[in-house]
C-alpha cells in the first residue's frame, strides 16, 4: 500500500511539474506591438490612411506569418471596426466633424506558439482637425441630389450670425480622383455661395463621395462641414409619363405607364402608385411599370391614378422619390356613351 500511495504522489509531482513547464514555456512567447503606428491624412477630405511598421524582435517567428488586429472608430461612436491583416496600411473614411481614434496589436499564429494564442499590448493612435470657427458659423441644411442619376446638385443655408462678407467653398474627392476639387460652378444669392452644380462624374457610382464646405471671413474663422455619401444613394429619378388606364367590362382596370427617361435600367425602379376612385384613394407600390386592378362600384363615376418613381433596393440602399405625375383619369358617363357603340374595352390617354 505505501508503494501505490508513492507512485500516486509522483504522478501527481510529474503531472504539476509538465502543467507548469508548460505554462512557462507559453509564458516566454512574446511579441513587440507593431512600431510607428499612426493615421495620415492625404487631403482627401475624410479617406485617410492608418499604416504602421514591424514589431521589433522579429528573429525568432521569422517563418512565421505575422498578422495585426486593427481597431477604429470615430471617437463618439459605440463600436469599433475591426480588420485582421497582414498588411503594413489600411484605408477607410472617416468623418472629419469628429475625432477618429485606433489601436493596433501583433498576433503571432498558433503553429509558431505551441498552439497558443499569443499577441502584443496595444499601440494606439488618434486624429482630428484642430476646430476653427465658432460652431455657429458652420453651414446648415446641407442637402445633395443625384437628379435621375445624372446631375449632382448641392445646397446649404450659410451659418448662424456670420458676417455678410463670409464666402463659402465647396471641395469633392472620390476615388478615381487625383485630388480633392472645388466646386466650379457654385449657386449664388445676393453674390454669396449657397449651393454647387457638379459637372459630370465619371465612374462615382458605388464609392464614397467625399465633400467639405469651408469658407473664409474678413471678420471671424469659419469652421468647416465634411459629408460622406454614395451616389447612388441620393437619385431623384423624373416621374414616369405616357399614362395609360383601360377599362374593360365595365369592372377591370388596367393601369400602365412608361418607364422614365435616362440612364437608370428599368430592373433599378420601384414605382408608387396614387388611386382614386370618385372619393375613396389608395396607395400602393410596385416594380412593374403596370397594375391591374378592379372598380370599388360600377356607380362609380370617375377613376384617376398618378405615379412616381423612385430606385429600388437592388440598385441603392436609398433614394429619393420622384415628383408625382400628371394624373391620367377615365369618366364613366364617356365610357358608357361609348359602350353603347362598341362592347368591350375602352382606352383612354392624354
Amino acid at each position: 500500500m505505501a508503494f501505490v500511495h508513492l507512485d500516486v504522489v509522483r504522478f501527481y509531482t510529474l503531472l504539476i511539474c509538465a502543467v507548469f513547464s508548460s505554462v512557462s514555456s507559453n509564458a516566454e512567447i512574446k511579441v513587440n506591438p507593431p512600431q510607428d503606428f499612426e493615421i495620415v491624412d492625404p487631403g482627401y477630405l475624410g479617406y485617410l490612411c492608418l499604416q504602421w511598421q514591424p514589431p521589433l524582435s522579429l528573429e525568432n517567428f521569422e517563418e512565421c506569418t505575422v498578422e495585426y488586429e486593427l481597431k477604429y472608430r470615430n471617437i463618439d461612436s459605440e463600436d469599433w471596426k475591426t480588420i485582421i491583416t497582414k498588411n503594413l496600411h489600411y484605408k477607410d473614411g472617416f468623418d472629419l466633424n469628429k475625432g477618429i481614434e485606433a489601436k493596433i496589436h501583433t498576433l503571432l499564429p498558433p503553429h509558431c506558439t505551441n498552439g497558443s494564442k499569443v499577441q502584443s499590448l496595444w499601440s494606439e493612435a488618434t486624429y482630428w482637425i484642430a476646430p476653427q470657427g465658432n460652431q455657429e458659423t458652420k453651414i446648415q441644411e446641407m442637402d445633395c441630389v443625384y437628379y435621375n442619376w445624372q446631375y449632382l446638385y448641392c445646397s446649404w443655408k450659410p451659418g448662424m450670425g456670420v458676417h455678410f462678407n463670409t464666402s463659402y467653398q465647396l471641395f469633392y474627392w472620390y476615388d478615381g480622383l487625383d485630388h480633392a476639387t472645388q466646386c466650379a460652378e457654385y449657386i449664388q444669392v445676393d453674390g454669396q455661395n449657397i449651393g454647387c452644380r457638379f459637372p459630370y462624374l465619371e465612374a462615382s457610382d458605388y464609392k464614397d463621395f467625399y465633400i467639405c464646405v469651408n469658407g473664409s471671413s474678413d471678420s471671424d474663422p469659419v469652421r468647416p462641414s465634411y459629408f460622406i455619401f454614395q451616389l447612388q444613394n441620393i437619385v431623384k429619378p423624373l416621374p414616369p409619363d405616357y399614362l395609360i388606364i383601360t377599362v374593360k367590362n365595365s369592372e377591370e382596370v388596367n393601369l400602365k405607364w412608361a418607364t422614365p427617361n435616362g440612364p437608370i435600367p428599368a430592373k433599378c425602379f420601384i414605382y408608387e402608385i396614387e388611386f382614386t376612385e370618385d372619393d375613396t384613394t389608395w396607395v400602393t407600390t410596385t416594380v412593374e411599370n403596370e397594375l391591374h386592378t378592379t372598380r370599388i362600384s360600377n356607380k362609380s363615376q370617375q377613376l384617376c391614378f398618378s405615379v412616381r418613381s423612385k430606385v429600388n433596393i437592388y440598385c441603392s440602399d436609398d433614394g429619393i422619390w420622384s415628383e408625382w405625375s400628371g394624373k391620367q383619369c377615365w369618366k364613366g358617363l364617356l365610357w358608357r356613351k361609348r359602350s353603347l357603340l362598341s362592347s368591350g374595352h375602352i382606352l383612354l390617354t392624354q
